[in-house]
C-alpha cells in the first residue's frame, strides 16, 4: 500500500499523560491523516508491537514511527530501543527518542543502538506543535518509508 493510500501510524510510548496529550492535540492541528496510538510504558509498547496481552486482538496496526521517551516505568526507553533494534520484524520501523534527557551519553547510545533521531522534549505548547509538525511533515512527506 502506498505511503498516500493510508493513514499513518504513529505510537508513542511515554508515562507522562500530559506530554501524550500534547502529542495527540499537535498531531491533529498538522490535518494530516494520522493515527496516534499511545502505549504507557515499554513493556506495553513490545506487546503492542508482539500483539501480545490486550493486543492480541490483531487490532494494533504496525507504526510507521515511533516516538520513544527513554525514562519509564517497566522497561525504559534504553532497553526498548536495543531490543527494537534487535529484531528482524522490527527494526525497520523508525525511531524517534522524544524524552527531557540532554544526556551527551543518552544521545550518543541511542544513535549507536539505531535510533533514528534525538529529539529533547519542548517546554511550550507552541514548541509542541512545531515539533510534531516537523516529524510528521519529515517523516511522512519528505522520506520514503518502508512498506509494512
Amino acid at each position: 500500500m502506498s505511503q498516500a493510500a493510508r493513514p499513518f501510524v504513529i505510537l508513542m510510548a511515554d508515562d507522562d499523560a500530559e506530554d501524550c496529550l500534547l502529542v495527540r492535540d499537535a498531531v491533529q492541528e498538522t490535518k494530516l491523516p494520522h493515527l496516534l496510538r499511545v502505549v504507557a510504558d515499554g513493556e506495553e509498547l513490545l506487546e503492542y508491537l508482539n500483539r501480545q496481552g490486550q493486543y492480541a486482538d490483531g487490532r494494533a496496526p504496525r507504526p510507521d514511527l515511533i516516538l520513544l521517551d527513554l525514562n519509564m516505568p517497566k522497561k525504559d526507553g534504553r532497553e526498548v530501543l536495543r531490543h527494537l533494534k534487535s529484531d528482524p520484524r522490527l527494526r525497520t520501523i523508525p525511531v524517534v527518542v522524544l524524552t527531557t534527557s540532554a544526556s551527551e551519553d543518552d544521545v550518543t547510545y541511542c544513535y549507536k543502538m539505531g535510533a533514528s533521531s534525538f529529539v529533547s522534549k519542548p517546554s511550550t505548547y507552541r514548541a509542541w506543535i512545531d515539533v510534531v509538525h516537523n516529524l510528521c511533515s519529515y517523516w511522512f512527506k519528505l522520506v520514503t518509508l518502508p512498506s509494512s
